[in-house]
């Protein structure tokens, strides 16, 4: 059986992790891309030479030439400038819009058949521009955050309750950023709602530290931004996309009045299959939830227009 095709555009720190990743567990063989020479394909050879000690058959192909993203079965756009201690994801805006407006229009050329996965930040604002840009159907464009959020929130409750993170399935809607909507009530441990094993307080807290889980780690790195997480989320997306196995991921989508949202690409859980989106799922949210969704919208809303789509 033919194995899938995965391009990932952005050789940088994500990008290195997504196609090693890709090809390590043998999802798919993998097409790195960047505009730096030398650079992704160096990076190819090396992740290939692990083979002879990981054992896989998967092949990564290192290239400057975006025609070999040809055919892909998915495309994963990782491109763009980190964040920096002290900026925030809006201050990336203008900077990565040119460089991942290039990316889609290369996907748009060269795979039109695929299913774009969005990583660059800020995140829901180049979803967005992704969609516009390659024209594609609203299935066929995620962008991933959700899952990553939701990765960070689960480690902080893990440590709170030192408890197995095996255990721990944690929700949260909106955008990848301060703006981020964390459900305690959805959240549980074994089928048990956070709200009732920790005061509202302490999940206060470790809310505020997903929502900044991010720039916690610009702070500390101070010369660049999280690459394994991110990557590895990412991957989650492509496996149930290739796998067909219908996971639901918290990811951003394109919402067409789903939670009173409507034009607009924001998280929420998803169905991901091998359609891409098979479906947003709603869930019931209580007024001050649904405020709080709404307003990382109109966040979100705002960075659209500023760009002018």
């Amino acid at each position: 059986m033919k194995r899938a095709k995965v391009s990932v555009i952005g050789a940088g720190q994500v990008g290195g992790i997504v196609a090693f990743q890709l090809a390590q567990k043998e999802l798919a063989d993998v097409v790195l891309v960047d505009i730096v020479e030398g650079m992704p394909q160096g990076k190819a050879l090396d992740m290939s030479q692990t083979s002879g000690v990981e054992h896989f058959d998967a092949k990564v192909t290192g290239t400057n030439n975006y025609a070999d993203i040809k055919d892909s079965d998915i495309v994963v756009i990782t491109a763009g400038v980190a964040r920096k201690p002290g900026m925030t994801r809006e201050d990336l805006l203008k900077i990565n819009a040119d460089i991942v407006k290039k990316a889609a229009e290369s996907v748009k050329l060269y795979a039109p058949e695929a299913i774009i996965i969005s990583v660059t930040n800020p995140l829901d604002i180049m979803t967005q521009l992704v969609y516009k840009t390659t024209g594609f159907k609203k299935n066929k464009v995620l962008g991933m955050a959700g899952v990553l959020d939701s990765a960070r929130f689960a480690l902080f409750i893990a440590e709170e309750l030192k408890v197995s993170i095996k255990d721990i399935f944690p929700m949260l809607l909106g955008s990848h950023g301060d703006t981020m909507v964390p459900l305690p009530r959805y959240t549980t441990v074994s089928g048990i709602p956070l709200t009732e094993l920790l005061p509202a307080e302490k999940i206060a807290k470790l809310s505020e530290r997903a929502r900044n889980g991010g720039a916690e780690i610009v702070a500390l790195l101070k010369t660049g931004s999280a690459y394994f997480a991110p990557g590895s989320s990412a991957v989650a997306m492509v496996e149930s996309i290739l796998k067909d196995q219908k996971r639901i991921l918290p990811s951003c989508v394109y919402l067409e009045g789903e939670y009173g949202i409507k034009g607009v690409f924001i998280g929420v859980p998803v169905k991901i299959g091998k359609d891409g989106v098979e479906q947003i799922v709603e869930l019931k949210l209580n007024a001050e939830e649904l405020a709080l969704l709404k307003k990382s919208a109109e966040a979100v809303a705002k960075g659209v227009t500023e760009l002018g789509l």
